[in-house]
């Protein structure tokens, strides 16, 4: 099964590209490995989320919101190198949380981008990850994703 036929046996549909909302690109390949730009929660171009984790917005909430931000990586990979079928592997994950003080749980919320990736790629989803509390995040969003990725 193609990775794209998994996101859609998930009930899910790989997006448009959101459009940067700075001066960056979606992703960038240097040889055989592909950086997303941090992805953010936007469905069909609009937040899914704002505000921060522990001050309003839920560990669940925060997962399901980084679930979002993979599914937008993978479509920033997909356009960069055409073919999900053509990644070896996820090398690295970074998930920023905006988070309250006393927040202390961004391992959980990353888990939500973390499950998508092996969901979706099966053991080429694998990889090593930084779940990071921040301050605050662009747009007032909870979480921001980006990826390191291997592929052919």
């Amino acid at each position: 099964m193609t990775p794209e036929q998994r996101i859609a046996e998930l009930g899910l549909k790989l997006p448009e590209v959101p459009k940067p909302v700075a001066a960056y690109v979606p992703a960038v390949r240097t040889g055989n490995l592909v950086y997303t730009s941090g992805q953010v929660p936007f469905v069909e171009g609009k937040l899914a989320g704002t505000g921060k984790l522990g001050a309003g917005v839920t560990t669940e909430e925060g997962a399901a919101l980084a679930r979002i931000c993979a599914l937008n990586a993978l479509a920033a990979l997909k356009t960069e190198v055409g073919d999900l079928a053509k990644v070896v592997r996820i090398v690295k994950v970074v998930v920023f949380v905006a988070s309250d003080p006393a927040f202390t749980e961004q391992p959980q919320v990353g888990n939500g981008a973390s499950e998508l990736l092996v969901d979706v790629l099966g053991e080429a989803g694998r990889h090593a990850r930084s779940a990071v509390g921040v301050a605050s995040l662009p747009l007032d969003v909870p979480v921001e994703v980006e990826l390191i990725a291997e592929v052919e």
